[in-house]
């Protein structure tokens, strides 16, 4: 399988609060509802926690504050997101989706990427 990483930083105008509610109770619903049309496996969200755990992670680390959480979906194989993104639905679910994003995401500042996971343990 193939995953589609998200890295999502909320709008500057948009509150954490609102900006989860949004992500989970808008944007979950309006990606499920497209799920088809993308091909699309498997759509999961993780929410960053508001802990100063985060502090933990990050400070031996010297990086960056976090993202506001990260979307994962996946596809069986690269094929089949190309095959999705070559129809006319597919382009249609990608774009409402990126509009639907600008609303409450600081796109300029998210990151996105493919990925192929590699499991090392799995206790």
């Amino acid at each position: 399988m193939i995953k589609f990483v998200y890295c999502v930083r909320r709008h500057p105008d948009v509150t954490p609060a609102a900006f989860k509610k949004y992500w989970l109770e808008n944007h979950g619903p309006l990606v499920r509802s497209y799920a088809q049309a993308l091909r699309a496996k498997k759509y999961v969200q993780s929410h960053t926690l508001d802990t100063e755990l985060n502090v933990y992670a990050q400070m031996p680390r010297g990086s960056k504050p976090a993202y506001d959480g990260i979307t994962e979906v996946w596809w069986d194989k690269a094929e089949d997101v190309i095959a999705a993104l070559s129809t006319p639905e597919g382009q249609t679910a990608n774009k409402i989706l990126a509009e639907d994003e600008a609303r409450f995401c600081d796109l300029p500042n998210c990151s996105v990427f493919f990925t192929e996971e590699h499991t090392i343990f799995d206790l």
